[in-house]
């Protein structure tokens, strides 16, 4: 176990700015540097924050040996080269989600992880907000019994995000719905198969070549008699801002809240009753704990609109950088580490396929496959 404070590199600061503060006041990391390209903005924050190590290029901060680990928030589509750069130049990776948008960028990101030794860790917000971690709770006393069955949708609306979003294949951003049910009973999916539904604005297709409103993805978990099923919207369909995810047990059933900051619900047989989620800070060191319920930008105007939407993602971010950071310390494997986060990824990848196939079975390959 190292007891060397682990100097990390955030790269993006938008989103990723809300990071900042929670490692510098962790016991277990120094928040070294950050990388935007904008020098402007970067300065601006790095004077705010009081980081001096700042950087406008991304090649050039993975020159520095002083950098143990980059934490990477930046646009889907940089997140795989990011990362495989990352790896190669001998620096761990914490990523924001997806991990890749093709199998095989999941696949070097796994190789390169297996022939280093380094550690890669994809932050999936949802499988450490306070909800999940409600149920996951519930599930490790024997509150809900055996599963039956898993659920999770993940709905939003990205009229107005870069262009880089329009036309996106819905389940290509599916791990909001796809972790949870892996997470919660550490599962694997062994195949999917996934229908496309409804279709968007005409001017939206040509970027990806996706028609698809809404994709719905039934998965077989491996190894278990456990099936789950996911829905993912991003255009033309009237929906509030939904992250959500329903078990279903032999004693109890959780089903999230259908509108947005209502009480959940827990169902003993017939008898349905309301729940107040709980805060799960108490899980965390006291440095951090207080970012569960509050963000680098809350009491202004400048909130990032996935934070916004996402409500906070349910106080997740400071467990899931102390999940990385107590994962490099003991020396051991984060969840998810990269062979379950290409396997969490990979459905997504692959049901879009499916749907683009008309429903074709889609088998996860080996390489997102443990034990």
């Amino acid at each position: 176990m190292s007891s060397k404070p682990i100097n990390i590199a955030i790269i993006g600061l938008g989103f990723g700015a809300e990071f900042i503060p929670i490692y510098q006041k962790h016991p277990l990391a120094n928040m070294y540097a950050i990388c935007q390209r904008n020098k402007e903005k970067a300065d601006e924050i790095g004077t705010a924050f009081g980081i001096e190590k700042i950087y406008t290029d991304y090649y050039e901060l993975l020159k520095d040996p002083n950098v143990d680990a980059v934490h990477i928030n930046t646009p889907i589509q940089n997140h795989a080269e990011q990362s495989i750069k990352a790896l190669k130049a001998g620096k761990h990776v914490a990523c924001t989600v997806p991990m890749a948008t093709s199998v095989e960028d999941c696949r070097q990101i796994v190789e390169l992880t297996e022939k280093t030794g380094l550690t890669y860790m994809m932050m999936e917000t949802v499988i450490y907000s306070r909800e999940f971690l409600f149920v996951k709770e519930m599930y490790e006393k024997g509150e809900l019994g055996k599963i039956q069955f898993l659920r999770a949708s993940h709905q939003q609306e990205m009229a107005g995000w870069p262009g880089y979003w329009e036309g996106l294949p819905p389940m290509h951003y599916a791990t909001h719905c796809v972790g949870p049910v892996l997470a919660l009973p550490k599962g694997q999916a062994e195949y999917v198969s996934c229908l496309g539904s409804g279709r968007i604005d005409e001017e939206l297709i040509p970027k990806y070549g996706s028609p698809f409103a809404i994709e719905t993805c039934h998965i077989k978990l491996r190894n278990s008699d456990l099936a789950a099923e996911v829905t993912r919207s991003l255009f033309n369909t009237a929906r509030q801002y939904r992250e959500s995810f329903d078990v279903y047990g032999s004693k109890k059933s959780f089903e999230w809240t259908l509108i947005e900051h209502e009480d959940s619900v827990i169902h003993t047989g017939e008898t349905p009753s309301k729940v107040t989620i709980p805060d799960f800070a108490h899980l965390l060191p006291s440095e951090i704990a207080g970012f569960t319920t509050a963000g680098v930008y809350d009491g202004d105007d400048n909130q990032h609109l996935s934070f916004i939407q996402g409500s906070g993602h349910g106080g997740s971010h400071p467990h899931l950088v102390n999940e990385f950071l107590n994962a490099l310390t003991e020396e051991r494997a984060p969840y998810p580490d990269a062979r379950e986060s290409a396997n969490i990824t990979c459905v997504g990848i692959l049901a879009h396929e499916s749907a683009m196939e008309g429903g074709k079975i889609k088998h996860l390959p080996e390489f997102t496959l443990k034990g």
